[in-house]
């Protein structure tokens, strides 16, 4: 998948949900699980898996007469994917503005500022998150 279209907040939300298994393919009533607190129904969930298979998100397994899902994206890719495109829509793609907005509206604190200024120094920033080139 060459662009990653945006997910609609259900959609992300499963996908978060599977994302977050800790083996694969995963069985739908582990999904449910994890969306414990959406109050979703079985068919709920399993609509949306269907359509995030369509979107080519997600690959199904016939497991018996069960299904086990799959992600084909990586949340890394799909993170990275929606970071560009919110930064390119808001803010013009200007790294600086995002921060400058945010330092105006009291969004980030001093400890996000060392933590950002470690990332842009090649550190992690202490959230174990994958560093990218400046």
């Amino acid at each position: 998948m060459d662009v990653l279209e945006r997910l609609p907040d259900a959609e992300l939300e499963v996908m978060q949900a599977l994302w977050a298994q800790k083996t694969y393919p995963a069985a739908s009533g582990a999904l449910m699980e994890a969306l414990a607190g959406k109050r979703w129904r079985m068919p709920t969930l399993l609509k949306l898996l269907s359509r995030l298979e369509e979107r080519g998100f997600v690959r199904r397994d016939k497991d018996g007469r069960s299904n086990r899902y799959t992600p084909l994206v990586r949340r890394e890719d799909y993170l990275a994917a929606e970071s560009r495109e919110f930064l390119q829509k808001l803010h013009g793609g200007s790294l600086p503005s995002l921060v400058a907005a945010l330092m105006d509206s009291k969004a980030i604190s001093q400890k996000d500022l060392a933590e950002l200024e470690d990332i842009l120094r090649g550190g992690d920033g202490g959230a174990g998150l994958p560093v990218f080139p400046v």
